[in-house]
């Protein structure tokens, strides 16, 4: 059964995913987004990343594939996505921006 990309719902916001490699992957930007309210969560993610690097925690960064996922203006772009125990990673090291 082949998955499509979709969209999964957290606190009335859109996360996108995508089936890959037989496990879904998370839009990191829509995380971030969600758990921040941040009004840039692009910029948000990209000084966690460095942080995250920078603490020695690179691991959940490399563990990051970008993947193609529908954006805003219907095209196809390349995004970061986390697999579920990368997403909960991140989740849990949101606190330290």
């Amino acid at each position: 059964m082949k998955k499509e990309n979709t969209i999964a719902i957290f606190q009335g916001k859109k996360i996108r995913r995508i089936w890959h490699n037989d496990e879904w992957w998370f839009s990191v930007v829509d995380i971030v987004g969600t758990l921040t309210e941040s009004e840039d969560a692009r910029n948000y993610w990209k000084v966690l990343k460095h942080r995250l690097i920078e603490e020695g925690s690179n691991e959940t960064v490399t563990n990051c594939n970008q993947l193609k996922l529908l954006a805003e203006d219907g095209k196809m772009r390349i995004t970061d996505c986390a697999n579920t125990e990368s997403a909960f990673r991140i989740i849990q090291s949101k606190h330290k921006i």
